[in-house]
């Protein structure tokens, strides 16, 4: 039964993570970014943080 309940958590994650990186697609986002990835990938996980609140609302 454990492993059923921590697929349950995993599939979840992944879930709010795919539907975070399909709105940026969305917006088109990505093409725009011309930065160094370090801060791209900063900025991409304040986006998915902020889509991920609005999405919970």
């Amino acid at each position: 039964m454990p492993c059923k309940e921590a697929n349950k958590l995993v599939s979840r994650e992944r879930a709010a993570n795919e539907h975070g990186f399909a709105d940026l697609k969305n917006w088109r986002v990505l093409t725009k970014v011309r930065m160094n990835a370090r801060h791209a990938t900063t900025l991409l996980r304040a986006l998915l943080v902020l889509t991920n609140a609005e999405v919970q609302r």
